[in-house]
């Protein structure tokens, strides 16, 4: 079941990406990125953690609309529709990089993907600062929608600190379960 986040309660701690790292390795999960606003930002702050090799797959920044739909598998009629930045997108786009960035046959546990506008201009008729992150792992699935203020770099990296967070979150949920 999709959930739409209102991303306003998100919140970070002093490392979270190395918490959500560990908490990914014991776990023996791993995850697949699919980047399109944040450009490779979010796979260069997971893999910043020494010792996320083991937990990291991989990563596929899709800038171009049309890699969307070719490397991650969103739905050509979604994108015609909606544009590139909806939620949509985002959630097809994290389901689609758990099988892109599979190891030996096996997808990643866990996709996570990033859609939205940095501005400084309009896109798809969303202003600037509009973001949509999309996770997925199985049986459980979520977007968080953001409307984020500041310059571009200040929307993209706000994105990534989000996006931990949205992952932190959601494997949270699965593991009380």
């Amino acid at each position: 079941m999709l959930d739409v986040t209102d991303a306003t309660d998100l919140g970070d701690s002093t490392d979270a990406t190395a918490d959500l790292i560990e908490t990914m390795r014991a776990a023996r999960m791993t995850i697949g990125v699919a980047e399109s606003l944040t450009g490779g930002l979010v796979t260069a702050e997971l893999t910043r953690i020494p010792g996320a090799s083991a937990v990291v797959n991989g990563g596929v920044v899709a800038y171009h609309t049309e890699l969307k739909s070719t490397l991650l598998g969103v739905d050509v009629s979604v994108l015609a529709v909606h544009g590139a930045v909806h939620p949509d997108v985002a959630l097809q786009m994290a389901v689609g990089v758990r099988t892109a960035v599979a190891v030996d046959g096996r997808r990643a546990d866990i996709g996570v993907a990033t859609t939205g506008v940095a501005g400084p201009d309009s896109q798809d008729g969303q202003e600037p600062g509009t973001v949509f992150i999309g996770v997925s792992m199985d049986g459980a699935s979520q977007v968080v929608a953001l409307q984020l203020a500041g310059d571009r770099a200040s929307i993209r990296s706000e994105t990534v600190v989000r996006t931990v967070e949205a992952v932190r979150q959601l494997i949270a949920q699965t593991l009380a379960e």
